[in-house]
């Protein structure tokens, strides 16, 4: 019985994989604004909170046609959040249950 290399990539493959639980995964969202509207206030909250926490993009604002990248990786684990943008206009839109491990990019429209 030789060295396989294959066999040894597949085996660390899968250590690797079993190492790196769901912590590991890339939480960063692209958010897009393509509204006609300025969101001036944007929240992320992980499902298992009952708070909003702080505004994510604190004294700054993103004007329509305008995108930021977001990490939410807060440590929780969690890879589902709701979203709460809030407009220069008032009007104010929730998104539930948004999986931030799946997704790249959220654009409001």
């Amino acid at each position: 019985m030789g060295f396989r290399p294959t066999a040894l990539l597949l085996c660390s493959a899968i250590v690797t994989s079993l190492a790196f639980p769901a912590t590991a995964l890339d939480r960063r969202v692209k958010i897009v604004n393509r509204t006609g509207y300025t969101i001036v206030e944007f929240y992320g909250s992980n499902k298992g909170t009952d708070s909003w926490e702080e505004d994510i993009l604190g004294s700054g604002t993103l004007d329509s046609g305008e995108s930021v990248t977001i990490n939410f990786d807060d440590r929780s684990g969690y890879c589902v959040y709701d979203f709460k943008a809030v407009f220069n206009d008032g009007d104010v839109l929730i998104r539930r249950g948004v999986n931030v491990c799946e997704l790249g990019t959220f654009t409001y429209e």
